[in-house]
């Protein structure tokens, strides 16, 4: 499988992420893999290739969104923050304020909190 470093429309993926993200409420979250399976398939690419490298294409689209853009609402697959230092911080009081309640180990429970997108949201 080729490695790829960036989708194919790199404009177009971030513009559609930050759309997806903005659909999530409050007080729930999404995974980097889920927001990515939810941007249709990159032209050119299989789709494993998307499905491969979807997530960390999410994840450098939120690393530059705008203001308006609900960043902190989307955490690994295993249901924890994948930032560190002060920024792991800030999305850590971010979803708490929002009611996201995070265990021992500091993971969400996927099962309550995850968001569910229906087909009219998409």
């Amino acid at each position: 499988m080729p490695k790829y470093t960036s989708p194919p429309d790199p404009n177009g993926f971030r513009l559609k992420v930050w759309e997806i993200v903005r659909q999530i409420p409050a007080g729930c979250v999404a995974t980097y893999g889920q927001i990515a399976a939810l941007v249709s398939q990159q032209e050119g690419m299989s789709p494993q290739g998307s499905l491969a490298f979807g997530a960390r294409w999410v994840g450098g689209a939120l690393a530059s969104c705008p203001s308006d853009v609900p960043w902190q609402r989307v955490v690994n697959a295993q249901g924890k923050i994948s930032l560190s230092g002060v920024h792991k911080i800030k999305q850590f009081e971010l979803l708490e304020a929002e009611g996201i309640v995070f265990d021992h180990r500091e993971r969400i429970d996927l099962k309550r909190f995850r968001w569910v997108a229906s087909e009219h949201e998409r």
